[in-house]
């Protein structure tokens, strides 16, 4: 990993090849979590202009040289933003102290200290306070998980589009960016979307894209089909399954004039790259071009 990229990926200027390549480093997990809580910090008001004027005003005049202090604002700037990140940080590691995260191409299987068994998708994170589990048993999630509670033992799964509470069942959880989906396949779970709550018992679904909610039916006693290395998909904006394309494969995947919110039903293979192309591009009716770890889409007749 290239040392810049920590800047880059701080300024949103990272490639999605370069993005892949970082996300797969030892590191990235912790600077992720530390901006993800230092963005939900307000710092306190402070008006640097009126500051300066201040301290322009009560600056010595009789003095033979004057040094402007203005080009270092800057600096000030890029201080106090490490302060609230080593701020952060400091309360993030004493709230969550187990925090388990997968690359692209990656899957793994969580035993929680209840004995529930938890299976991380492709480029997902989970985490939760060990030390707290029997007074409080929390988990935040970003990404994708199957989850079979024991029998009994109760806990909340936090994302940032909603809240799933559970009771000695199984269920599978995806939570991307403005995508939020919940299927419970055993027992009952209760999911909470901005402040509304439904019980989904064994059997149903409930899908949330773009801040819009609908239930649909699923397999009772089933299992998410990704646990079979197949990604399926109902109804999506094609640009939620190139995403997961990426992730299944670590790949960079881009289209010319292809409509990413068309919606797709469909599936592809996770352990075959040949095969999933074909299964996205025959039914949108396009063509690919593989290229190392780069594939295009893309229309036949397209200018």
């Amino acid at each position: 990993m290239q040392d810049n990229y920590l800047a880059k990926w701080l300024n949103d200027e990272l490639t999605d090849a370069e993005l892949a390549e970082f996300k797969q480093s030892e590191a990235y997990a912790t600077y992720k979590k530390i901006k993800d809580v230092s963005d939900k910090m307000e710092a306190p008001t402070f008006d640097m202009d009126a500051a300066w004027t201040s301290l322009e005003g009560n600056k010595v005049k009789e003095a033979p040289k004057v040094f402007t202090l203005s080009p270092y604002k800057p600096f000030l700037r890029i201080a106090a933003a490490i302060m609230i990140l080593l701020t952060a940080s400091f309360f993030y590691l004493n709230s969550l102290d187990n925090t388990i995260t997968t690359a692209y191409a990656e899957n793994k299987t969580i035993t929680l200290p209840d004995t529930s068994e938890v299976i991380l998708n492709a480029e997902s994170e989970l985490a939760y306070n060990e030390k707290k589990w029997d007074d409080k048993r929390n988990i935040e999630l970003n990404g994708e998980a199957y989850f079979k509670v024991a029998k009994g033992k109760k806990f909340n799964v936090a994302t940032t589009n909603g809240t799933v509470t559970v009771l000695g069942t199984q269920f599978n959880v995806k939570n991307r960016k403005e995508y939020f989906e919940v299927t419970c396949f055993e027992g009952l779970v209760s999911v909470t979307i901005n402040g509304k709550e439904t019980k989904l018992p064994a059997g149903n679904s409930i899908l949330t894209v773009n801040g819009k909610s609908i239930t649909y039916k699923a397999e009772v006693n089933g299992k998410p089909s990704w646990l079979s290395s197949e990604s399926s998909f109902r109804s999506i904006p094609l640009h939620y399954v190139m995403d997961e394309l990426q992730r299944q494969f670590n790949i960079e995947v881009t289209y010319d004039y292809i409509d990413d919110e068309q919606l797709f039903t469909g599936s592809f293979n996770n352990d075959n790259l040949e095969l999933a192309l074909k299964s996205i591009s025959v039914p949108l009716q396009v063509k690919f071009k593989l290229d190392g770890n780069h594939v295009l889409f893309y229309e036949e007749e397209a200018p």
